[in-house]
């Protein structure tokens, strides 16, 4: 008899349709069984050894709340007969002019340990989270859970899972307590989101993910000199193979569309081979030699609000020479879906898992050693340069410089003009802290508003030394500081500047927009030890 090892997932939904997520122990046909009579099925297909569907539920009734079930081989098996949650349910997506649109987001996300064992991390914002949401399910709850990026910690194992690793290999051999394969990954996704209160909400609230650097490994796609670096080792071959193709299936195929699913080759080859592993990880390695050749990037529309989600990290094209965060094609992608149909949106959200304006002596630092690893000082600075790059992990958007200047123009182009768009608002992660920034153009402000959310973590710490120079980097001695990095590193002039509005804030959180018409609304709530969501700013960004 199959058993459901991981899910469901609830992952793309819109007025008419679901797409529902599960892993099974053995090859069966998974269903979706929804109370108002509707009925989903598909067979599982197998990668190293697992078995997973995504169930293509269709023919919802719109603007509707629907519970489902899941049957594996006709047997039900979720939700357990000892759930102590609501039942799990789909809620068709907004679709009409005037409907309210609710949008959370946050990154970096360590496992929870079991409820019993105590937390080093602090409450954890996304269980608390679903405790909220269960406790009033007819209540508030988001349309889309926005994850920006660090949904597992491949480089950074918990306790139970370096034991776990112990008893299949040599810890002495690198990578060490690293995940090293496919199989060591599926073990940090079965730790955190096996977490009861993560299940629940993940099976009743769509979900939209990219990854980041701790998907695969700190740092991931630093520079031409640190891929060289890691493709020396003996190791890293199959991690990053292993981390894309897990991605591509736990993550990656869930935020993609019924009429995306369709006609995409890949899924489709998986599908048909009794064991898609070959498959799958041939286009890994194909990815790996080629990123153009891949796009991990996408879009959403919910009623009249856009989410273009970016890829910051395997799209990055790292020769110094031309050093850009996203190869030609995404970034004509990118530019494609930001700019298409002006008028049919009211915000336009752009999830990036790294920051687009940090804090102002951060992003001197990343421009100055941009200059440095491109040579403006000479082969010594050069050397130094990467070296702090490196240390420091200078290699969030300001450390492209290119690709910086590009995406601010292009932010301001898609704000301005004719139907131009309430507000343009960068989404991001990271950098563990939240805050609000918001950019000034010397030539004139675009017709939106344009800021920069920044929201991480959902479950992490931060050391005392790091809150210390987040907020001296937001500081007016920082700026000028910075403007001397700029000097020696010959670095040209912003193409806007930027103040915080809000934050620092730093906590175990999550932001919330709160999108109706042309009005938008930010609430940040930060995870207490009383098991509550505190609002620590709740603040209109648009009026309409």
């Amino acid at each position: 008899m199959a058993e459901l090892c991981l899910g469901p997932l609830l992952r793309f939904v819109d007025e008419v349709s679901a797409t529902v997520w599960v892993e099974a122990s053995r090859p069966c046909t998974a269903e979706v069984r929804c109370a108002d009579g509707t009925r989903a099925g598909t067979r599982t297909f197998q990668i190293e050894g697992h078995h997973y569907a995504l169930v293509q539920v269709e023919g919802l009734t719109p603007r509707a709340t629907t519970a489902y079930e899941v049957f594996l081989d006709g047997a039900r098996v979720w939700p357990p007969p000892d759930s102590r949650f609501p039942p799990s349910v789909i809620r068709t997506s907004p679709g009409a002019d005037g409907d309210e649109v609710r949008v959370a987001f946050g990154s970096c996300r360590w496992a929870a340990p079991p409820s019993d064992q105590p937390d080093p991390r602090g409450p954890d914002a996304l269980d608390t989270l679903a405790a909220r949401v269960a406790a009033a399910p007819d209540g508030e709850r988001p349309d889309v859970l926005v994850l920006l990026g660090d949904q597992v910690y491949a480089d950074e194992t918990s306790e139970a899972t370096r034991r776990w690793l112990a008893a299949r290999r040599d810890l002495a051999e690198a990578p060490g307590t690293e995940v090293a394969d496919y199989e060591e990954y599926t073990r940090l996704y079965y730790e955190s989101w096996r977490d009861p209160e993560i299940r629940w909400l993940l099976s009743t609230v769509p979900s939209s993910m990219i990854f980041d650097d701790h998907d695969l490994v700190d740092d991931w796609n630093t520079s031409a000199a640190w891929l060289a670096d890691m493709r020396a080792t003996p190791w890293w071959r199959e991690r990053l193979l292993s981390g894309l193709m897990s991605y591509w299936v736990y993550q990656h195929l869930g935020n993609l569309t019924p009429a995306e699913l369709a006609t995409d080759p890949l899924y489709a080859a998986v599908r048909a081979d009794p064991d898609g592993t070959d498959v799958l990880r041939a286009f890994a390695s194909e990815a790996d030699a080629d990123p153009a050749c891949a796009r991990w990037s996408y879009r959403r529309d919910f009623g009249r609000v856009r989410l273009l989600m970016v890829d910051s990290r395997a799209a990055r094209v790292l020769a110094e020479d031309r050093r850009a965060m996203l190869d030609p094609g995404e970034a004509a992608w990118v530019r494609e879906q930001a700019l298409d149909a002006p008028g049919t949106f009211d915000h336009l959200l752009v999830g990036t898992s790294l920051p687009w304006l940090l804090p102002h002596l951060v992003d001197a630092a990343e421009r100055w050693d941009a200059a440095l690893c491109r040579g403006e000082r000479g082969p010594r600075w050069a050397e130094f340069g990467e070296k702090l790059r490196r240390k420091a992990d200078l290699e969030h958007w300001a450390a492209f410089p290119d690709s910086f200047d590009e995406l601010t123009a292009l932010l301001a182009e898609a704000g301005t003009g004719p139907g131009a768009p309430a507000t343009v608002l960068v989404l991001s992660g990271d950098v563990h802290h939240a805050y609000v920034a918001e950019p000034s153009w010397p030539d004139g402000a675009p017709d939106a508003r344009v800021l920069q959310l920044t929201c991480s973590p959902v479950h992490n710490t931060v050391p005392a030394w790091v809150r210390v120079g987040f907020r001296f980097g937001w500081s007016a001695a920082a700026r000028a500081l910075g403007r001397r990095f700029a000097r020696h590193g010959r670095c040209r002039a912003h193409p806007v500047n930027w103040r915080r509005t809000g934050g620092p804030w730093f906590g175990n959180q999550l932001m919330t927009l709160t999108l109706r018409g042309r009005s938008a609304r930010l609430r940040l709530e930060q995870a207490r030890g009383d098991g509550t969501l505190a609002t620590v700013e709740d603040s209109a960004l648009t009026t309409g």
